[in-house]
């Protein structure tokens, strides 16, 4: 599947060009709809949000950006919560609080996921205004973070991030269907800042201009494994152990290819096996031959653990990214806060204790 979105999006063909007029009435509605959104949207709210997403479709590398963003925000002294959509999930109803006990099948993989990586609340709603209206409500936390939600106009927002694979980049530059965008080139001179996930240079690096977009605030990210979970006992496998290792990764995200090359390049002999983003998994997926291990994604991981066999791991990333970006992301923030004094007080104080207190989800 991967490489087929490869050959159809992210070259600089375009196969589907035939397909010109849908893509011209998306990138039509796309618009009328922002319009309108931003003509109807909300009025600020009690506590700022920060939004990560991206104008392409598939996977970037978000939701890794979003843990290392709120782990920021919580050595700052805020009290993050996570906003998601929660795709995959079926709730019978919204917003659910998620927390690290929450159930994958119905809160949906990404939001329990984050959960369990951050130690933060996450509130799940596919009306992001919604789930943020609830978060203040019952004093979750001072700063929101919409996990994926760029085209999620109805959320008044304070700091935009776009977030995309540097070796992808806008791929051959068409709307849906016909390439990968959400949006126009141009919907990225009015984001905050735009982060590259993985470099072409040895080092997390800063850019001035992205495919021929200049801006003030473009950063590298990196994503670096740090161990192996074993998850039928939650022990820690140091990375060394994968060297000559014949093992089975499958993955049911964006962009599986990558993780596959992770796997490799660690040393792993690697017998790849893609799924569909978000796939519900069976036991029949997780078979490995003789000899072999199974490694697969945090994300899937969240989803397997009551089936997962006894060789079975998750490899663990963690998003890297210079410390000018956090400096400036929390001087924003901070000055969020100077500007609205009477909002920004009363979450933090019963935030602490609410997260605390919240058990369901």
């Amino acid at each position: 599947m991967s490489s087929l979105v490869d050959r159809l999006w992210y070259s600089q063909n375009r196969p589907l060009r035939f397909l010109a007029p849908l893509a011209w009435l998306y990138r039509r509605i796309a618009s009328l709809r922002r319009r309108k959104a931003l003509k109807d949207r909300a009025p600020a709210l009690m506590a700022p949000v920060v939004v990560v997403g991206n104008i392409t479709a598939g996977g970037t590398g978000k939701s890794p950006l979003t843990a290392w963003l709120v782990t920021q925000l919580r050595n700052a002294g805020w009290h993050p919560v996570i906003l998601s959509r929660g795709y995959g999930g079926k709730s019978r109803q919204y917003p659910l609080f998620v927390n690290a006990d929450s159930n994958a099948s119905i809160a949906g993989d990404e939001p329990v996921m984050l959960a369990r990586a951050t130690g933060c609340p996450v509130v799940v709603d596919p009306q992001r205004l919604r789930a943020a209206h609830y978060a203040i409500d019952q004093r979750l936390g001072d700063v929101l973070v919409c996990d994926d939600g760029l085209q999620h106009y109805a959320l008044p927002r304070d700091i935009e991030l776009a977030v995309f694979d540097a070796s992808r980049g806008l791929g051959n530059g068409a709307s849906i269907p016909v390439g990968p965008l959400r949006e126009p080139a141009e919907r990225l001179k009015s984001v905050d800042y735009i982060i590259l996930n993985g470099s072409t240079g040895a080092h997390v690096r800063r850019h001035s201009q992205f495919a021929g977009v200049q801006h003030k605030a473009i950063y590298t990210m990196n994503l670096s494994p740090m161990h192996l979970l074993h998850l039928a006992s939650g022990a820690q496998v140091p990375l060394t152990k994968l060297a000559g290792q014949k093992l089975l990764a499958v993955a049911g995200i964006g962009n599986p290819a990558r993780f596959f090359a992770t796997l490799s390049a660690l040393g792993a002999e690697v017998r790849p096996r893609a799924f569909a983003d978000h796939h519900r998994f069976k036991p029949g997926d997780l078979k490995t031959d003789a000899g072999e291990w199974l490694v697969m994604t945090a994300k899937d991981a969240v989803k397997c653990q009551d089936f997962a066999p006894d060789n079975g791991y998750a490899l663990m990333i963690e998003a890297q990214l210079p410390a000018e970006f956090g400096r400036r992301l929390l001087t924003q923030l901070a000055g969020w806060r100077q500007l609205h004094p009477n909002k920004s007080g009363p979450l933090a104080a019963a935030s602490v204790a609410t997260e605390r207190d919240h058990h369901h989800g």
